[in-house]
């Protein structure tokens, strides 16, 4: 940053934005968030994890039998009701995979792949960029498909989910490091980093879902996030979460016209004309 006059940081996944300065060691001149203009409600974030088929979010739970066989239920579930593409991220490809042999082990594989298609991802770029051209040509011809994958691999690193090819993102409980590691206790003593590590590696896989005004998915965290959250999305159980997932998927499905963006996102020829919008602008630029 010494080398340059002016340096612009700009993301759509800068959050918390008063992390970047303590990390980068700078102070800046303007900190800003745009928040993206909607007709309607496009995203219905829900947080389930209560019930008789409870979803912890304690790590050392996370591989005993009853727990993976509630999140591959709950993957079965919204299966069932959610149309074309999922995308489900889990913790780390040993996770995956010892929740893939579950799946098989217990039978439950046969029942998800009647809905939809199944495609893994792996470690090997070649056969992730394949998988992730059937993922898309099976969504293409309506038999729709569901891609598991890894919260800091290659399928979260600005792949684009668009329209149909992700109606609903899945988050198999929260992206954090594995800080028992002896190289992660030397480099890392503080806890808000990995807190603020694992809500970046978050945001990555959802952020890719919703990629305009006419888009809509459900973004599922099975184990926070506040905004466009209801009380009534809270700590649902399985089933609460699967009849929320089919009356917003309903509600999305209605025919979509671009005049419903007026007095929303679009401004007609008088508004933009209009003293209110100029002085609306000047205030903009003066605030940066």
């Amino acid at each position: 940053m010494d080398r340059f006059q002016s340096v612009i940081i700009t993301s759509g996944t800068l959050s918390p934005l008063d992390i970047y300065p303590k990390i980068l060691d700078f102070h800046p001149v303007t900190m800003a968030t745009f928040t993206m203009t909607l007709v309607f409600f496009c995203l219905c974030p829900m947080v389930s994890g209560r019930g008789a088929a409870s979803l912890p979010w304690l790590f050392f739970l996370l591989r005993q039998e009853t727990v993976i066989r509630n999140y591959v239920f709950f993957l079965l579930e919204m299966s069932a009701v959610v149309p074309d593409g999922i995308v489900a991220f889990f913790t780390s490809y040993q996770y995956m995979e010892s929740t893939v042999a579950s799946c098989f082990f217990l039978g439950i594989l046969e029942n998800i792949q009647f809905f939809f298609l199944l495609f893994i991802e792996t470690q090997d770029g070649a056969e992730t960029s394949f998988f992730l051209e059937k993922y898309q040509e099976a969504c293409e011809n309506g038999r729709g498909a569901i891609l598991l994958s890894v919260a800091r691999g290659k399928v979260s690193e600005g792949i684009d989910f668009v329209h149909h090819y992700g109606r609903a993102v899945i988050m198999f409980f929260f992206p954090y490091v594995y800080t028992q590691s002896r190289i992660l206790k030397f480099q890392i003593r503080e806890n808000d980093f990995l807190t603020f590590d694992a809500m970046r590696h978050a945001a990555q896989c959802v952020f890719f879902f919703i990629r305009g005004k006419t888009d809509y998915g459900l973004m599922v965290f099975a184990f926070f996030l506040q905004e466009h959250l209801t009380d009534a999305n809270l700590n649902l159980t399985v089933d609460e979460g699967v009849q929320v997932a089919k009356y917003f998927l309903r509600q999305m499905a209605q025919p979509f016209h671009r005049e419903d963006q007026f007095f929303f996102s679009l401004l007609s020829l008088e508004q933009l004309e209009s003293e209110e919008t100029f002085f609306l602008i000047e205030q903009i630029a003066q605030s940066c």
